[in-house]
């Protein structure tokens, strides 16, 4: 039995390793070869070199051996089809096939690869499919799962891109702090110009999904001072003048929209919509022309293509709802030679999973530190400018007191002219009390003489006041900022050092 059982163990290696090499399979792996180069230097196969027809029948083959017994024995195989699947898969997006695109995706993950890269740009395919499909949580899956792939192939750029992916699905979700949070990480521990840039524009979809529509058109602004904004950007700043009221705008970005060569059939969707309802100058004809090509994209485009990513996305859960497939397992335990595989492979799962968990502690730790000493030095920067202003205040303040043409240099006679003094010399003090609308005239004038700390009669001459009133004058004005007399100046300082 044991020379039976060596006999048959060796057989079964020389099927699984000679099997490997025929024609069929050399011919794959030259496909795969191609595919990369190709790839490396921003091309596609199938597209700039090379034909379709060839990358799946090539995928076809792989298939063939792609179980998990024989994958065991030959790790470069199963990497090969989960290369080509990566790059079959993106054809398929490419010529609007989603559903055909994602069952080649599933897969490379049923692959069992070790190259961790190609999975986790095949897992952020998968997310961004079910992005499109609108299941936002799924796609955070899908991207978180992608992140993981690149932390352990130790590729940080692409790790933070995932996070970022993550982030945005949240964002997308009006999920506030889960995304703020999320985000702040990777602004704390990356300082990549691209990734930055797509924080922004993840910021701004969370602020267009909470309606702060202020907020998004300020980010967008900040984009295109940098020269990075996407067609998409756009079309949220766009929106965001459009639900603002600031109708000008919102066509002027629309049409801008319309005009990017590489916006997608939803942006222009979306702009349709403002230009239809928004834009007064336009004719019944072409309201006409403009809800026609709007119904187009939708009955031709848009609503296919979502019925197409619907059947997708439901391969995909039912693929990750679906029970393991075990024989394989039974088969290996047959000799005692595959158990010692399956503990050793055990083990050195359980290490990088360890591995895997430190390191995403370390990148925790570091971020936490981060943050820490950014508000340390945030709070003691803002505290030493406070103190900063508020001797610059206290030094005008004595100037101005000592001043004999103190009304002259106030302006004092002109009350608008003296508060465009004051602004300038008080950073904005006259305005600051101007805009509560609760003080008159000359309970205003007053509080600029209670700053400069002028004695009872001085203001009593200055306003003038009768100088028995002064006093009450003060409580009252004082009152109605919500002080006291006795602390109306240093309420006014404090006023006055706040931006």
């Amino acid at each position: 039995m044991r020379k039976t059982s060596v006999i048959w163990l060796c057989g079964l290696l020389s099927l699984v390793l000679g099997g490997c090499t025929t024609p069929a399979v050399r011919q794959a792996e030259a496909v795969v070869a191609q595919a990369d180069s190709l790839w490396q230097s921003g091309k596609m196969y199938g597209i700039d070199e090379g034909d379709s027809a060839s990358l799946a029948q090539a995928c076809e083959t792989l298939s063939t051996f792609n179980s998990p017994l024989l994958s065991t024995f030959n790790y470069q195989l199963s990497t090969d089809f989960s290369r080509l699947c990566y790059h079959y898969g993106r054809l398929l997006r490419e010529k609007d096939n989603p559903v055909a695109a994602m069952q080649v995706f599933i897969d490379a993950t049923h692959s069992r690869t070790r190259d961790y890269h190609i999975l986790g740009r095949v897992y952020s395919n998968i997310g961004d499919l079910c992005h499109l499909a609108g299941n936002f949580p799924l796609s955070y899956d899908m991207f978180s799962r992608s992140a993981d792939c690149f932390l352990k192939n130790g590729d940080t750029l692409l790790y933070y891109y995932g996070l970022n992916n993550m982030a945005f699905e949240l964002a997308e979700q009006a999920k506030e702090q889960e995304t703020l949070i999320l985000l702040d990480s990777i602004v704390h521990c990356c300082n990549n110009k691209s990734i930055l840039s797509k924080t922004l524009e993840t910021k701004s979809k969370l602020y267009f999904q909470l309606q702060l529509y202020d907020s998004v058109i300020n980010i967008t602004n900040v984009l295109q001072s940098c020269g990075d904004c996407a067609p998409t950007s756009y079309e949220l700043k766009a929106r965001g003048f459009w639900h603002t009221g600031n109708l000008d705008s919102a066509l002027c970005y629309a049409n801008y929209v319309l005009s990017i060569p590489t916006a997608t059939e939803q942006n222009k969707y979306n702009m349709y919509y403002i230009l239809a309802n928004g834009d007064s100058t336009i004719n019944n004809e072409g309201l006409l022309a403009i809800s026609a090509q709007r119904s187009d994209i939708e009955t031709d485009v848009l609503i296919p293509l979502h019925n197409q990513l619907a059947v997708a996305v439901q391969l995909l859960e039912q693929d990750l709802t679906r029970k393991p497939d075990l024989r394989w397992l039974y088969a290996i335990i047959a000799t005692a030679a595959m158990i010692t595989c399956i503990i050793g492979a055990y083990v050195y799962r359980k290490r990088k999973k360890l591995e895997l968990l430190t390191q995403k502690i370390d990148v925790l730790e570091k971020t936490a530190n981060s943050i820490q000493e950014k508000k340390d030095e945030l709070s003691e920067r803002y505290l030493a400018e406070q103190r900063r202003i508020e001797n610059e205040i206290k030094e005008k303040c004595e100037l101005l007191r000592n001043d004999s043409k103190r009304a002259n240099t106030l302006a004092w006679n002109d009350f608008d002219a003296m508060c465009r003094i004051i602004d300038r010399q008080f950073y904005m003090l006259a305005s600051k009390l101007r805009n509560r609308h609760i003080l008159n005239e000359t309970e205003t004038r007053l509080c600029i003489l209670v700053l400069l700390e002028l004695s009872r009669n001085e203001i009593a001459q200055t306003l003038p006041y009768a100088l028995n009133g002064v006093g009450k004058l003060k409580d009252h004005t004082a009152k109605k900022l919500g002080t006291t007399g006795k602390n109306l100046h240093d309420f006014l300082l404090r006023l006055a050092v706040e931006k």
